[in-house]
């Protein structure tokens, strides 16, 4: 067996809780949730209207290369016109992005809305998802792993997960946008 086999066959045997096995390496992982979660708190509004709320989590991917990656999703504190603290009503859903040959497939979480709330609108590499509801918000813009085809987008959508899949571009010559329907 060579070397770079023998590599591969480590790096598919590898046990995914491996990093939390490196004490370096967990603490790392630990002290920067611990402050992700600080912040969370120190930021909440006081004074929050009955009735209202805010949704706030984390989502720890391990990349191909064995590293985690932390992505934030829910509503994030942001000034008031008053100048103080508070928490938009419009929430980062969680997204996944998975790149193949052919296209990229992205997968949003956005419960509670009908499919004709969401708005997608495609530029080349990002991708604007926006639902504006009287009772739910969504935002989010997301950098695309390659430049894409807008008008080939599909996008479906069925208890509270959009799935979104567009072909990838083989040039880079065209600037052009695309507004998606949802199916």
């Amino acid at each position: 067996m060579n070397s770079d086999d023998e590599k591969d066959r480590r790096r598919r045997d590898r046990d995914p809780f491996d990093m939390f096995r490196n004490q370096d390496e967990f603490n790392r992982i630990f002290n920067a949730m611990e402050r992700i979660m600080e912040k969370t708190f120190r930021d909440m509004p006081t004074g929050m209207k009955p009735g209202s709320s805010f949704v706030r989590g984390y989502n720890i991917h391990i990349g191909p290369d064995g590293k985690p990656r932390i992505q934030e999703f829910g509503n994030y504190p942001q000034k008031t016109s008053s100048g103080r603290k508070g928490f938009s009503e419009e929430r980062k859903p969680l997204v996944d992005i998975i790149e193949n040959h052919n296209n990229v497939a992205i997968t949003v979480e956005v419960p509670g809305v009908e499919k004709e709330d969401i708005n997608l609108d495609i530029k080349d590499e990002k991708l604007e998802i926006k639902v504006d509801r009287h009772d739910r918000k969504y935002h989010k813009v997301i950098d695309l792993p390659c430049n894409v085809k807008p008008k080939t987008t599909k996008a479906t959508y069925k208890n509270g997960v959009l799935d979104i899949e567009i072909d990838k571009k083989k040039k880079l010559n065209n600037k052009s946008g695309y507004k998606a329907n949802v199916e």
